[in-house]
């Protein structure tokens, strides 16, 4: 990954938001909303959500604003009519917009939907603000060589991993013993797996710390997002499977720590606040002012940490064993994941279940290898059929008993 920037300060950085609407799209421009003499903003583009990301436009007067959802056009274009903002819809828009030249891209389009325009960005040799962990979940060897390739910079915006970015010595990444990822634990911490069989969709994504879309508060819920930043680490950082370990952190004061092999011990530490992670992005490789507030350590209280309980949260063993399988293994276990909280979120599944419709597919499906794109395109396709089949079988079990 380049180490340099690429661009002079002396100008506006250009940049892009791909998912502007969402959490960490509109934390980036809310930062941005703050200088924005020093931005210039290009693409916006959200899934469906037009009325904000009409709003964003209208601010922030980008070339081109695009919506994924195509049923979306009309309502945007008319919501924009006469600003002379370039629209457009559909997933392929969404790609060229990513792919139009700046020097900054924020890639945080939330799941596998992801990929095809974080490449794009990479594609243009951009700096690239990495929020959505998933794209090198299911393709990180293409991925990571694609970076080198076109001599692009990638800085993760997860907390953990922008913590473990800015502590993590390169040139002495042959001394790192290992690197640890603290989790919150989520919302069922101390729930017993009884318990946790009744939570519903609203419990789940209600995150005791961060403000979080549903999807990544589920993640973080049945923890399978730890599991998702384990397969991400591996790829950002030069360390094995084995040197990433996990432990549950419940106040969310230290985001992840790089520990050498003289028993030295780097963590990142701050209030959890998303803004930290995305302004060291944006900023890169200067530091940038964030409204965040400042962790007072007279009244912080303890640190406290402990073991996540794998029987309790057995996405973490399922994450770990799909690293370990290599090929299609993680991007089956994220295409599942995705199809079962979906799953769970409509009530057709219970919480527990999101686990199970993970397990199940990875059973019944190969880790065969993946050479392309076209290959993640497709085992994608195939986990997410298999998964709603999965899914229709608990549901009918669970209206059996039902009835």
């Amino acid at each position: 990954m380049a180490l340099t920037a690429k661009f002079p300060r002396a100008e506006p950085r250009r940049v892009s938001i791909l998912g502007s609407t969402g959490s960490v799209g509109a934390n980036t421009i809310d930062l941005i909303e703050r200088d924005p003499e020093s931005y210039e903003v290009v693409a916006l583009t959200a899934n469906r959500n037009v009325d904000a990301l009409a709003a964003q436009a209208r601010r922030l007067t980008p070339d081109v604003v695009v919506v994924a959802d195509p049923d979306a056009y009309d309502a945007l274009k008319d919501a924009l009519a006469g600003t002379g903002i370039e629209i457009a819809a559909g997933d392929d828009a969404v790609t060229e917009a990513a792919g139009r030249p700046v020097d900054w891209m924020m890639a945080a389009i939330v799941g596998a939907a992801g990929l095809e325009s974080t490449l794009a960005g990479v594609r243009q040799g951009a700096i690239v603000g990495l929020a959505n962990k998933e794209t090198l979940v299911c393709a990180g060897d293409l991925f990571m060589r694609e970076i080198d390739k076109q001599n692009a910079t990638l800085v993760p915006v997860d907390s953990e991993h922008s913590a473990i970015f800015q502590v993590f010595e390169t040139e002495q990444s042959r001394h790192v013993a290992r690197i640890i990822l603290t989790a919150s634990g989520g919302p069922f911490r101390t729930f017993t797996r009884a318990e946790m069989a009744g939570v519903t969709p609203e419990q789940a994504v209600a995150h005791p710390n961060w403000d979080m879309g549903a999807k990544i508060s589920v993640d973080s819920a049945t923890m399978m997002n730890k599991g998702l930043e384990v397969i991400e680490a591996h790829h950002l950082f030069p360390v094995s499977g084995e040197q990433i370990e996990v432990v549950v952190h419940p106040q969310s004061v230290i985001h992840s720590m790089v520990e050498y092999v003289d028993g030295s011990v780097l963590a990142q530490l701050g209030t959890p606040d998303m803004r930290t992670p995305i302004a060291y992005a944006l900023g890169w490789p200067d530091r940038m002012e964030a409204p965040s507030a400042r962790l007072d350590f007279e009244t912080l209280g303890a640190l406290t940490f402990e073991s996540p309980d794998p029987v309790r949260f057995p996405a973490l063993r399922l994450a770990r064993a799909a690293l370990e399988a290599g090929g299609a293994a993680p991007a089956i276990l994220n295409a599942a994941n995705e199809i079962a909280v979906r799953g769970f979120l409509d009530g057709l599944i219970p919480f527990l279940g999101i686990t199970e419709v993970v397990e199940d597919c990875l059973a019944r499906l190969p880790a065969r290898a993946i050479t392309s794109i076209e290959d993640v395109r497709a085992i994608d396709t195939e986990t997410r059929s298999v998964a709603a089949e999965v899914i229709s079988g608990l549901d009918s079990r669970k209206s059996a008993a039902a009835g």
